[in-house]
């Protein structure tokens, strides 16, 4: 049986859980998107992005002690829900490599805002409670995540008119 959550202390370690259990799911479905990734530009950005969100996952747990918490997570049915969406395209739709590339670019720009939308809010949240340490851990995770959006709204475009072209040839 749940306990009623009360405080707003408890709130954000609940945030912090959750976004610890996210970038922990995020990290294997990067993985597994690398390599359907054939653009070696978008895959290298990918793969270091992977590394980026293992410091994340460190950076997290340091916010956790900065609050006096002890790290964990917390299942993240939006994280879930997105990674499903993910496995169900590759399963259900039985995509070209061409186009599961082109679909991977729309689903890891959908992770991108979903972890942007959380920092923002935990940040909020810990700044209403006076946890500076807490804020600036999270404000460079967010960083990251917001460079990470921005490199695939820049390169999408391009990226996806080449893999149309690629489709066309197979077709």
């Amino acid at each position: 049986m749940a306990t009623e959550l009360t405080e707003m202390k408890e709130l954000l370690k609940h945030e912090l859980g959750d976004l610890l259990y996210a970038e922990r799911q995020f990290l294997r479905g990067m993985k597994k998107m690398a390599k359907e990734i054939a653009d070696p530009t978008m895959k290298a950005r990918v793969e270091e992005h992977a590394t980026e969100t293992e410091g994340q996952i460190e950076r997290l747990q340091q916010a956790f002690e900065a609050i006096g918490e002890k790290a964990k997570a917390e299942k993240c049915d939006a994280a879930i829900g997105l990674m499903e969406e993910h496995d169900s395209f590759k399963t259900d739709e039985k995509p070209s490599k061409t186009i599961l590339e082109a679909f991977d670019l729309g689903s890891g720009l959908r992770v991108e805002h979903y972890e942007i939308a959380g920092y923002r809010s935990a940040i909020a949240l810990a700044t209403a409670l006076g946890q500076s340490e807490c804020v600036t851990i999270l404000q460079e995770n967010l960083l990251e995540e917001e460079a990470m959006a921005k490199f695939i709204e820049k390169n999408a475009v391009k990226s996806l008119k080449k893999l149309a072209q690629q489709a066309q040839t197979e077709a």
